[in-house]
């Protein structure tokens, strides 16, 4: 079953003298439970598409369903709601609070849903085991390393059980041992709990971990990827795909 789909998507920014086309009649369907991924050159219009699909922005023309509900034009207050109910963000620059500790943190979507002291409690408790940050709680942002705040990030992503989690260069600011361990937990969230992930990057090796890509260039689609062996095999194959797309 496809948990979300877009058709026929287009994006401009500008006036009428100066208007360009970012999205470029973009159609496309993601199974629920899939791990997907959007690959294309700089500039392609990877990360202004992760928006339309998550409905941070608005397309120009074209619709997106989920679960085959239109939400392309639901308003504010509904889209927030969806947000919070079924949506989870992770981005490359982690967006916490720096007041706040990791706990409240990665609680804080269930504060706004307006949960229970002990739900909210359970919850971070669970999925801080998860992640492996459980001893961290009452740190703050800038007393822990920049991987242990990707993963704080993404337990706040996954607090309120979202349907779909919601990736923009998740490993772009990490190293490569701490973008592995987070690779790792996103596929293990994806396995474990059935959690669709659609994931924006510009790294083969990020990508690898993806079940399915999407390359586009020049703001259209360019070419698919399906994963089939192992994921080194996968990687080898997305790096000629890089290479023919003209990547970085």
């Amino acid at each position: 079953m496809n948990i979300l789909t877009g058709e026929h998507l287009l994006k401009f920014y500008g006036g009428t003298q100066e208007r360009q086309q970012i999205i470029n009649n973009i159609s496309l369907q993601v199974a629920s439970g899939e791990f997907f991924g959007i690959m294309g050159p700089s500039g392609a219009g990877k990360t202004t598409l992760l928006k339309i699909l998550s409905t941070m922005e608005r397309p120009s023309a074209g619709y997106v369903y989920f679960k085959g509900q239109e939400i392309t034009n639901l308003k504010e207050p509904q889209l927030n709601y969806l947000r919070n109910q079924s949506f989870g963000f992770i981005f490359q620059d982690f967006n916490l609070i720096s007041s706040l500790n990791v706990q409240d943190n990665i609680a804080l979507p269930l504060v706004i849903a307006k949960k229970s002291s002990s739900e909210i409690s359970r919850r971070v408790e669970e999925v801080a085991r998860l992640l492996g940050i459980q001893q961290l709680l009452t740190f703050l942002p800038e007393q822990i390393s920049i991987g242990q705040r990707q993963r704080v990030a993404a337990a706040r992503a996954m607090i309120n059980r979202p349907e779909i989690i919601f990736a923009d260069e998740p490993t772009g600011s990490l190293d490569s041992r701490n973008a592995t361990e987070l690779l790792q937990y996103l596929t293990k969230i994806n396995q474990e709990e059935g959690t669709t992930i659609i994931l924006v990057t510009h790294d083969p090796f990020t990508a690898s971990y993806c079940q399915r890509i999407m390359f586009i260039k020049d703001h259209g689609i360019f070419a698919e990827l399906i994963r089939a062996g192992t994921r080194q095999e996968f990687f080898k194959k997305v790096i000629q795909m890089q290479a023919a797309i003209g990547g970085e």
